[in-house]
């Protein structure tokens, strides 16, 4: 037999075809790549969740952990005291005294809450300057706290620059405004509605922004005014922001701490939990405790933050 004939003798028989190859290699790829498309989320939200473990959450286990020990934060050892620190908190209602202070700052944050809102909705429409006014009023917010507090010191002393522009109205005299107890809280909270009300005015303003232009047009042809427009369209439209602006005040105003601790160290009636726990942990040295006061104030504002969206469930507004 020749070499011809060996060849077409394995050769498969004219007009058909040769079998496909098995689709076993493309069914591998379509897997492959499937497997990779799945786990392309996680590698770009690897970092991002590594530092929020490592700086938040191993933090808060620890701080949870130092709750149920007398640790000093300095000692190599501690001993176990069970819930003896919480104890300690719940049996001494004076350290929870202090909340009567975050008072004054919650009502500052209605009132922050509502020049915020004033202004969001006035540069929202056709205003000179708006870009300019938004820069202004946002800028507080950019600065540091630290920065914030040592200018208002200047700013509140005695025959100081407030006490200046009161002369300018007629009202004279020396006020102690961070000496008073009477005066020292609302003066504090008056600096923290300075401070975050920018914020606030961003969030609204952005809330603001993305509600149709048609619907200010029709409103405009019903003969609606500014306030009309107001009530019946942007307040509607922005309530979930609204609703996270009172969230965040509440639980901010529990957690009050920069502009306190700079500016009277807590001095005057003006001590915040914050600054107690502070206190305990680094002046009195009693590290436990301070943590069993932070892990009370974490459930609290948790706690608080929970019925808050259980009264005000969250709403989809539908824009059309």
């Amino acid at each position: 037999m020749t070499a011809v004939q060996k060849i077409r003798a394995g050769a498969p028989p004219a007009g058909r075809r040769s079998a496909p190859p098995p689709a076993t290699t493309g069914r591998h790829r379509t897997r492959r790549r499937f497997r990779i498309g799945s786990l392309t989320p996680w590698l770009f939200l690897a970092v991002p969740l590594t530092l929020l473990v490592m700086f938040t959450y191993l933090p808060v286990a620890d701080m949870i952990g130092y709750s149920f020990t007398d640790w000093d934060g300095t000692s190599p050892t501690s001993s176990n005291v069970g819930a003896a620190n919480y104890t300690d908190l719940v049996t001494r209602p004076a350290r929870f005294e202090v909340f009567l202070v975050s008072g004054f700052y919650l009502a500052a944050s209605f009132v922050q809450i509502a020049v915020a809102l004033y202004f969001a909705t006035v540069l929202s429409f056709n205003t000179r300057f708006r870009n300019l006014f938004k820069g202004l009023l946002f800028f507080p917010y950019l600065i540091n706290g630290v920065a914030v507090g040592f200018v208002f010191l200047y700013f509140f002393q005695p025959d100081g620059t407030l006490d200046t522009l009161l002369r300018l109205f007629g009202v004279g005299g020396d006020h102690l405004w961070l000496g008073d107890p009477d005066l020292a809280n609302p003066s504090l909270a008056g600096v923290s509605v300075w401070r975050f009300m920018g914020l606030n005015m961003v969030l609204f303003l952005g809330a603001i922004q993305s509600i149709p232009p048609h619907l200010y047009e029709a409103a405009a042809l019903d003969g609606a005014n500014r306030w009309q427009q107001f009530r019946h369209i942007i307040a509607p439209s922005i309530k979930p922001i609204i609703s996270l602006s009172f969230i965040l005040a509440v639980s901010g105003s529990l957690a009050v701490f920069e502009i306190p601790y700079i500016m009277t160290g807590g001095s005057n009636g003006t001590e915040t939990f914050v600054i107690q726990t502070v206190k305990l942990a680094f002046v009195f040295d009693k590290v436990g405790l301070a943590s069993a006061s932070a892990v009370v104030l974490l459930v609290l504002i948790l706690l608080i933050t929970w019925v808050q969206r259980r009264l005000i469930p969250e709403e989809r507004v539908e824009l059309s």
